[in-house]
């Protein structure tokens, strides 16, 4: 009988430090989880402190002899390293070394190669894997051509590779109209919501922080929400009913990670705007992660440069469940109004639901009264410019009850007497 199973491919990290180490343990732990999502194993790590990224090797020479006599100490399949290679670096790397070579953004091009779901997020990771690969062609083929197959060479794959610049340009160039179309119908959605005048909210955070498990929980989107890095790729827009029977749309982003390659934020850009559009964006934080504050940082720094810094924001510390959850330090200066919950049990989601109530009607006043039949025409005012809540014809005239602007409450008060 042949045993066909697959051989899990085994790496050493490999990183270069160039300032204190303050973050050195938190990004290693952040790439050996990478690699284990990616389907692979991290079984070492070799780490070098200098001044500057070496140009031709990325880490010096003599550490490179380290490097190699970890991996065939351990029966390494290859490299990951913590930083971007350019193509010199891997072209060196994978000459002396003789393995397959990776940096940390190749490994999240292909960790999101293996989860998009949807057409437009299948466009977006191709987009982003070829030019990222474009611009590094001789050195990913010759790394690639040492090992078939594995981590690193889902999505475009090695016909692409194969392919010259001409014909991956024609490619990026066919991928790029494609998306811009996709862009034309999102911004065509989010102009249908806006003559809703549903508020719109965006669940925004760090990758694993339980953004699809809130969504889940409020709406029964029933999307897929595990314990795993980039669990769910493609945006989901929901509805949620508020206790008080007002409405608000929320969407579940892609979640965000220290040193975000921009190869994919510029291909998933008409994607991670919703949050700029969104008039509420709910910040998802893991209470229960050691490193939650850099986490926030690295979340506050996406938004800005996604124009999206000004927005009012709403921070969830989820995760409250568990014994890690440190609920002492649990603050964010950034935040409009901050919430412990948990989105696995529902703990502190009434007060959530309360302050989204709180948030549609913000600036409005509510009005109950009945409007003569010869003035029935400020109830399309209303409609137009607040958010009718019921509308009942009567022997008397028209029974309405609404949210309206306090600039349109005076006027109507005028007119109505």
């Amino acid at each position: 009988m042949i045993d066909n199973q697959e051989i899990k491919e085994r790496f050493v990290l490999v990183a270069a430090v160039t300032d204190d180490g303050r973050n050195l343990e938190e990004s290693m732990h952040e790439l050996t989880e990478l690699t284990k999502t990616a389907g692979a194993e991290a079984v070492g790590r070799v780490v070098q402190m200098r001044e500057s990224i070496h140009p031709g090797t990325y880490i010096g020479k003599g550490k490179i002899e380290e490097v190699r006599e970890t991996i065939n100490a351990l029966d390494a399949t290859g490299i990951i390293c913590d930083d971007d290679l350019s193509p010199a670096q891997y072209n060196n790397l994978a000459d002396m070394l003789d393995v397959k070579v990776m940096d940390r953004t190749m490994l999240i091009l292909d960790i999101f190669a293996g989860r998009a779901r949807t057409s437009e997020g299948k466009i977006q990771v191709e987009l982003a894997q070829l030019r990222y690969r474009s611009a590094r062609l001789t050195g990913i083929g010759r790394s690639m051509s040492r090992l078939g197959g594995g981590i690193g060479t889902r999505g475009p794959g090695e016909k692409k590779l194969e392919m010259d610049r001409r014909l991956i340009g024609k490619r990026i160039s066919s991928l790029k109209e494609e998306l811009a179309e996709v862009k034309r119908h999102r911004e065509l959605v989010r102009a249908r919501r806006r003559e809703g005048k549903e508020k719109t909210c965006a669940i925004v955070g760090y990758t694993n922080a339980g953004k699809s498990t809130l969504l889940n929980y409020l709406t029964g989107a029933g999307i897929l929400a595990e314990d795993a890095l980039f669990a769910t790729l493609d945006p989901t827009t929901r509805e949620l009913l508020l206790p008080d029977g007002n409405k608000i749309l929320l969407t579940d982003t892609v979640g965000f990670i220290r040193k975000l390659p921009h190869h994919l934020v510029d291909a998933f850009r008409s994607t991670l705007e919703e949050a700029a559009y969104a008039d509420l964006i709910l910040h998802v934080v893991d209470a229960s992660n050691p490193n939650m504050d850099s986490q926030m940082q690295v979340v506050y720094e996406t938004l800005a440069m996604l124009g999206a810094g000004d927005k009012p924001v709403y921070t969830l510390f989820n995760k409250i469940d568990r014994e890690e959850a440190n609920e002492n330090h649990l603050t964010d200066r950034h935040a409009k109004k901050t919430f412990r919950i948990s989105a696995k049990y529902g703990e502190g989601i009434p007060e959530l639901l309360d302050a989204l109530s709180d948030f549609i009607t913000e600036g409005q006043i509510l009005i109950e009264r009945d409007v003569p039949y010869a003035k029935a025409g400020v109830i399309a005012r209303i409609r137009a410019e607040g958010q009718l809540l019921a509308e009942e014809y009567q022997a008397g005239g028209i029974y309405v009850k609404a949210y309206v602007p306090r600039r349109l409450y005076g006027q109507l008060l005028a007119e109505l007497g």
